[in-house]
């Protein structure tokens, strides 16, 4: 797969879904995501297209965050990226959502070990994409057998 070379890290594309339950509720079911980025098990890939979401998303109405907090948030995650740059995203048969390509397009060509998502049009194409897809859940046992 494409374990960073030095480190032995699996690098991990997520979803903005995984991210913002990660980042906003620290109790959650994806509470452990947070400590696992930032305890450095996985390194998470992020694309210029993939920031944006999550900063677009962060400042949706029905989070109530203020710049301050929104700006906290992201400090607890992009640190702990590596930046890669994607090509054009390519048409992806079946995709039900054209919003998806963009993780799809980062885990594939940056040759990422695994894409963490929860999201039904994503993981409606594992069978059929070229990386490992896995929802929250396995990835979470997966990580925890490395």
């Amino acid at each position: 797969m494409g374990e960073t070379a030095l480190t032995g890290r699996p690098r991990v594309v997520l979803d903005t879904n995984c991210i913002v339950s990660a980042l906003l509720f620290s109790r959650g079911r994806l509470a452990w995501l947070r400590r696992a980025w930032q305890s450095g098990q996985f390194v998470p890939l992020v694309s210029r297209a993939t920031a944006e979401e999550l900063i677009r998303v962060l400042a949706y109405p029905k989070f109530k965050l203020d710049p301050a907090e929104r700006e906290a948030l992201l400090a607890d995650y992009l640190p702990y990226t590596e930046t890669f740059t994607i090509g054009h995203e390519p048409a992806l048969i079946g995709l039900r959502d054209p919003a998806d390509a963009m993780f799809i397009a980062l885990a594939q060509q940056a040759r990422a070990d695994v894409l963490v998502s929860g999201d039904e049009d994503i993981l409606a194409l594992r069978e059929t994409l070229s990386v490992t897809v896995m929802e929250p859940a396995r990835f979470h046992a997966w990580l925890e057998l490395r």
